[in-house]
């Protein structure tokens, strides 16, 4: 059914617009605020507090003030909190999926399907909180005993995207509090409403004051500059691009922070002559079109099999076609707005450079006229080495296929990237996929399968898609320092 905008209002009134800072939410020290826009229609859904780098180091004076007491926190505490943050995220999952469609763009639909996924990672974690393990034993010489423990790391900076507005805050802020570390949380400046709703959730849940520290900002590079500056942080975590990634990366050095780094993606999805095509496309089509194409694990170059290219893109073609256009929040939208008019302009240009090289296009292709930013789900076909669709991530509706003739070739293609966040694979012989385990230079692998992405699996990539982990057990270490003892043998 699709939601009233009465509804809509209603939601709206119960976001804080301030700055969560230790016990209360406050306005930025500048007084000023700044809009956040509904990409399907333009129209202004909030004004929230544009936080100032001073209002960055004031959170982060809360963080560590919290700090001690939260890190002597019994694990058993902690992990109940986060418990109970899972079950009010689930509670509270339509208006969590409300907003993000509202302020990012995708159906209803996916993003029930991300309160889901994120909320899982509150589950995750409350477990894992208490199963922080450690070491002990005799060393090799006899001499003494080892013990190997694990602490805290202290306060962290944790910057989340725009593209997954609850996920990439749960997928941080989880193992964050079940290690016992404190946070400085700074949203997309895009998608914020969503994480602003889910810190309260959090208080709700008996997070301590100063624990969880929020600061909405339009000066991204001013506020992180001065936080990472300050000795006191010592982890950033970041998910965005990988040229704002690198420049974190060295700021990161003056300090010698922990860093965690999920950065772009530029994914191959292999399609061999052996595939089953039909599962190819319904692979195809989660891992290209789910989240309007806006995810850093999209399928971004889709290399197929020249026996079975023109059924595949015939069949993907027809699919395609179906997919409903419009404003998340309608039954049966499949495909919402791209998040701004520079996204919609990137994919034209794209698209533009592809067929000035000799591809043809099967469906779509073009900008939708407004009101909001919309881009026609496209296919295009006989994509030529040295087009840009090819070299740089696409972040849209896209897919763009190339062929192939042997496993060298498709191997070669689907590594020639500085990029190795994911990639996938369609194939009924098992012997090839454990070879294309070992021979594709990613972080993940989905092996006949469209998704990828499990809050009990580790999720990053490696070259520049980024550095850590997160999620599954590996997910909390991020979050820890090693601690070795020695006791001499009496």
């Amino acid at each position: 059914m699709t939601v009233t905008a009465s509804r809509e209002q209603e939601l709206l009134a119960d976001v804080p617009t301030g700055l969560l800072i230790g016990d209360s939410w406050r306005a930025s020290s500048s007084s000023a605020t700044f809009a956040v826009i509904d990409p399907a229609t333009g129209v202004e859904l909030a004004q929230i507090a544009d936080g100032t780098p001073e209002d960055g180091i004031s959170a982060l004076d809360a963080a560590v003030a919290a700090g001690d007491e939260w890190a002597a926190t019994a694990p058993r505490v902690r992990g109940e909190i986060l418990r109970r943050a899972f079950d009010l995220a689930v509670e509270h999952r339509e208006d969590l999926a409300l907003l993000m469609t509202m302020e990012m763009g995708k159906s209803l639909q996916e993003a029930r399907g991300e309160v889901t996924y994120g909320a899982e990672f509150l589950r995750w974690f409350s477990e894992e909180a208490v199963r922080i393990s450690g070491r002990y034993g005799a060393n090799p010489e006899g001499t003494g005993t080892t013990i190997v423990s694990h602490r805290p790391v202290g306060p962290c900076l944790l910057i989340t995207p725009w593209n997954f507005p609850l996920a990439m805050a749960t997928r941080k802020i989880a193992p964050a509090l079940a290690a016992g570390c404190t946070i400085v949380l700074k949203p997309a400046e895009l998608t914020p409403l969503t994480s602003l709703y889910f810190v309260e959730l959090l208080r709700e849940a008996g997070v301590p004051d100063g624990v969880v520290n929020v600061v909405t900002t339009t000066d991204a590079k001013g506020f992180s500059s001065k936080v990472m500056a300050d000795p006191r942080l010592r982890k950033v975590s970041f998910t965005g691009s990988t040229p704002v990634g690198q420049t974190l990366l060295k700021q990161a050095a003056e300090n010698v922070l922990r860093t965690s780094m999920e950065l772009g993606g530029n994914a191959p999805f292999l399609v061999f002559e052996d595939a089953d095509v039909d599962a190819a496309v319904t692979g195809a089509m989660l891992a290209k079109f789910r989240n309007i194409g806006e995810a850093c694990t999209a399928a971004n170059r889709f290399f197929v099999h020249s026996a079975v290219a023109e059924e595949f893109g015939r069949k993907l073609t027809e699919k395609v076609r179906e997919l409903r256009v419009g404003r998340g929040t309608e039954d049966g939208v499949a495909i919402g707005p791209l998040i701004n008019a520079a996204a919609v302009d990137k994919s034209a240009d794209l698209v533009g450079d592809a067929l000035e090289r000799g591809a043809s296009v099967l469906t779509g292709g073009s900008a939708i006229d407004g009101p909001g930013t919309f881009f026609e789900p496209t296919v295009l076909t006989g994509i030529t080495a040295g087009t840009r669709l090819l070299r740089e991530e696409i972040f849209g509706p896209v897919a763009a296929i190339a062929t192939f003739d042997t496993e060298d070739e498709a191997v070669a293609l689907a590594n020639d990237t500085e990029f190795g966040l994911v990639a996938y694979a369609f194939t009924t012989d098992l012997a090839r996929g454990h070879r294309l385990m070992n021979r594709l230079k990613s972080g993940m692998l989905g092996l006949n399968t469209g998704v990828v992405s499990n809050a009990s699996a580790p999720f990053g990539g490696v070259k520049s898609s980024g550095l850590g982990r997160e999620g599954g057990s590996e997910g909390i270490h991020e979050y820890l320092d090693t601690m070795y003892t020695l006791i001499p043998a009496s």
